[in-house]
């Protein structure tokens, strides 16, 4: 068994920053492409953010330039850190990540459970 948590959320004022982080543990041999989304209220979700193993990443044009996503394998975990930011970025944020567990020959997908972000005007 796999688990992503996401931590780092909060409130903070337009034009501010935050770091997130998106933690696995459990049975994991290798993680592969992480990606970063966000739903705010009344919305679907949306990707923002997405980072290979390799560190190779791509944004959505709303949020190119201001976050950037990173990861510490040897931790098990990735970040986003977001600068900049404006009310329009709040929202519920999400990592998914495909994970190959000890034993399994496929990777599975893999969601946690969510970290609110809020920026106040």
């Amino acid at each position: 068994q796999v688990q992503l948590v996401e931590s780092g959320g909060g409130l903070v004022q337009a034009g501010g920053s935050l770091r997130l982080s998106c933690a696995a543990s459990g049975n994991i041999f290798d993680i592969s492409d992480v990606g970063w989304h966000r739903q705010a209220p009344g919305k679907q979700r949306e990707s923002v953010a997405a980072i290979t193993n390799t560190g190779s990443t791509n944004y959505a044009i709303a949020v190119k330039g201001r976050f950037t996503a990173s990861r510490d394998n040897a931790k098990n975990t990735v970040y986003l850190q977001m600068d900049s930011l404006k009310p329009e970025d709040t929202g519920v944020y999400y990592c998914n990540a495909k994970v190959r567990s000890h034993q399994a020959i496929w990777y599975s997908n893999y969601w946690g459970q969510g970290t609110q972000v809020t920026v106040s005007s």
